[in-house]
């Protein structure tokens, strides 16, 4: 459209060009103040009519010998408004980010008049506004497709510096990450909301979660830590069905139920991404069980055992088959957890004896009388056939899908397709979330690129990950084992390493060393996926069949002392 006269100058071998230009009548000056002073331009001879409607009265310098060219019989009559707002508009394809007040400044015109112009712009689509340079305090305006070459460009150049790591340097990255290692490992009541706030979403056997999952990422875990989330309304425990789910036989076992840990004010999010609970194959007690709830609400086990008219044995059986249909929960985790310990290890002796009746205090946290209030999940469908929704405002598909992005990247760090095999099966498809990182990576939030080497398909990272994951590439293998329970998160046997994978059983377990597996349990046998020394393949026995380098988690612990008593 126009440069300014400094632009002009700025470059010595546009002077020449600018003068062949002029002489063939296709440029032309233009002084902005009327007695001098202002801003002088050159603009192209198309622009003249917008120039003319925006200065009507000044006068545009053409060659003296070529003179202006001859007017097109098709050029149209220009307002001020919609000349200043083509101005602006051709100023801003030339510019690339730029404030309101240079453009001001570049034509000598208030800054309100030029403020209108971008306004109409910006409701058109065709300018967007924001900060774009760095170290720029300033609001700046940019044309749409421009800016998003700059973007183009930027992502590209971010990505080039991205080197990628070995399936084994992202193991050991994993272990760092997911806080496994020694050196990361945390302790103390606070660490429990950091480690659910990384697992939120992620579905594990119920008896996994105090036994190994947990215990594996905090020194000398308790469990009274875990019903402190719980009580305070933080965290919450459920099952969430799959929408793949078509056989619907009955629930399994509790033990091997897939429970999830979401936090409390996200639930809705969670719930428009699973199916809506059922009941169509409930026995008679757990629909007594199901009714007197869905009456009563949340209610104690001595008021569900009233209510239902069951006996506690039976009102207990019909809690754990609601449970494992994802039907209902308690208050804290003590509920789940007392139908994961047998009945016969739940009731201690009772004597006077100090050492016998200490124990059977610690064997009371297990009792149902005491695993608080127990609820129907909302919106589960606890009628043959019902089609309701989860209670509730819903939640937008696009905002669950986001939630769950953000979950798995800080479960992971670095995000690609093949991780989702170890996700729940309710998870949605590969290319919904790829959209979404496109987006999470388009404002800047997440980093696209080659991260693992190996895997086919796009890679993100959040950024606090690549720089653990330079330092873990850098670095050498300290030749540290990590014994884990299949059920880890970190079971990605078979899916980042190669080789046959490992079901995500509890009792099921396997042996890292420096993100190589070299050994696995597996329905009582040990199996060596490397050539060992006869020395190595002993301790690296040893360390398969025990709980690893960590103690016995609180559960096992205070089941022995109940066995033993």
């Amino acid at each position: 459209g126009f440069l300014t006269a400094e632009e002009a100058q700025g470059n010595p071998a546009w002077g020449a060009l600018l003068e062949v230009l002029a002489a063939q009548s296709r440029v032309a000056r233009l002084c902005t103040a009327p007695t001098g002073g202002g801003p002088e331009l050159v603009l192209a001879a198309e622009r003249r009519g917008l120039f003319r409607a925006l200065f009507p009265d000044r006068t545009i310098g053409w060659n003296a010998v070529a003179g202006e060219p001859p007017s097109s019989p098709t050029e149209r009559e220009w307002g001020p408004d919609e000349a200043l707002v083509e101005i602006v508009r051709g100023r801003l394809e030339g510019l690339g980010p730029v404030s309101a007040t240079d453009l001001a400044g570049s034509l000598g015109l208030g800054q309100a008049r030029i403020d209108a112009a971008l306004a109409v712009l910006q409701a058109e689509g065709s300018a967007l506004r924001g900060c774009f340079t760095p170290g720029t305090a300033a609001e700046e305006w940019c044309e749409r497709r421009l800016l998003a070459r700059i973007h183009r460009y930027t992502v590209k150049r971010l990505r080039a510096e991205i080197s990628p790591v070995t399936a084994r340097d992202f193991l050991r990255f994993l272990g760092a990450w997911q806080r496994l290692t020694p050196e990361t490992r945390m302790q103390g009541p606070d660490a429990v909301g950091v480690a659910l706030s990384q697992l939120e979403g992620f579905e594990a056997p119920a008896a996994a979660w105090e036994a190994e999952i947990l215990p594996a990422r905090i020194a000398e875990y308790e469990p009274a830590w875990l019903d402190e989330q719980c009580l305070a309304g933080r965290f919450v425990w459920v099952r969430l069905p799959s929408r793949s789910d078509e056989s619907r036989r009955g629930a399994g076992p509790v033990r091997s139920t897939p429970i999830a840990l979401l936090a409390r004010r996200d639930v809705r999010l969670w719930a428009a991404l699973a199916d809506v609970p059922r009941a169509e194959h409930l026995t008679a007690p757990a629909r007594a069980v199901s009714d007197c709830l869905r009456e009563r609400g949340a209610s104690f086990f001595d008021e569900i055992v009233d209510g239902a008219r069951l006996l506690p044995a039976q009102a207990e059986e019909a809690l754990a088959e609601l449970v494992a249909n994802g039907l209902a929960r308690s208050d804290s985790f003590s509920g789940l957890r007392a139908l994961l310990v047998p009945a016969d290890r739940r009731r201690g002796p009772r004597s006077v004896g100090g050492q016998r009746l200490r124990r059977a205090r610690r064997a009371a946290l297990y009792g149902m009388a005491d695993s608080g209030r127990w609820t129907l999940v909302r919106g589960a469908a606890t009628d043959q056939g019902a089609t309701a929704g989860r209670g509730g405002a819903t939640a937008d598909r696009g905002e669950a899908v986001e939630h769950l992005v953000r979950a798995l990247l800080r479960r992971w760090g670095v995000l690609f397709w093949k991780l989702l095999v170890r996700e729940a099966s309710w998870v949605p498809p590969w290319r919904e979330i790829l959209m979404c990182c496109r987006r999470l990576e388009a404002r800047g939030e997440i980093r696209g690129g080659r991260f693992v080497a190996g895997f086919s398909g796009e890679q993100y990272a959040v950024p606090d990950a690549i720089g653990l994951l330079r330092d873990v590439r850098r670095s050498s293998g300290a030749d540290e084992s990590l014994s884990l329970s299949a059920a880890d998160p970190l079971n990605l046997i078979g899916i980042v390493t190669p080789g046959p994978r490992l079901a995500a059983l509890t009792g099921n377990r396997m042996l890292y060393r420096d993100g190589l597996p070299i050994a696995t349990l597996a329905a009582g046998e040990v199996t060596f996926l490397e050539r060992l020394d006869p020395s190595e393949e002993w301790a690296a026995r040893n360390a398969v069949l025990r709980s690893g380098s960590r103690p016995l988690g609180e559960l096992e612990r205070i089941g022995s002392r109940v066995t033993s008593s």
